[in-house]
């Protein structure tokens, strides 16, 4: 069955991009925008298993590796999105909103 997904790709400066983009090529990736691409992929067993071995045996993993999929869960109809490889990181637009300073400290 096919799965409609979109990912987000960071491999840092010196990841394994041309296989990462062939990986995409192979399988009818549409760009949209910088680092994310939008495919349906074939997946007959569990969506995230089948998408880390596939890509894992595709492109050469680092520790700067990181890979974001967003997906629809086939159980809950819902939007679920998580990491495949690497983890969350600080945003870079942490402390750009300003923000109401507490000068004390009150029991609420």
């Amino acid at each position: 069955m096919k799965k409609t997904i979109w990912i987000s790709f960071d491999f840092g400066v010196r990841g394994d991009y041309e296989g990462f983009y062939t990986w995409l090529d192979k399988n009818d990736a549409i760009e949209c925008g910088d680092s994310l691409a939008h495919l349906k992929y074939e997946c007959s067993g569990d969506l995230i298993e089948t998408l880390k071995k596939d890509i894992k045996g595709a492109i050469d993993i680092t520790k700067k590796t990181r890979i974001y999929v967003i997906f629809r869960d086939t159980e809950t109809k819902k939007m679920k999105g998580r990491f495949i490889f690497g983890k969350r990181k600080s945003s870079p637009w942490s402390g750009y909103a300003v923000s109401e300073s507490i000068d004390e400290d009150e029991e609420i």
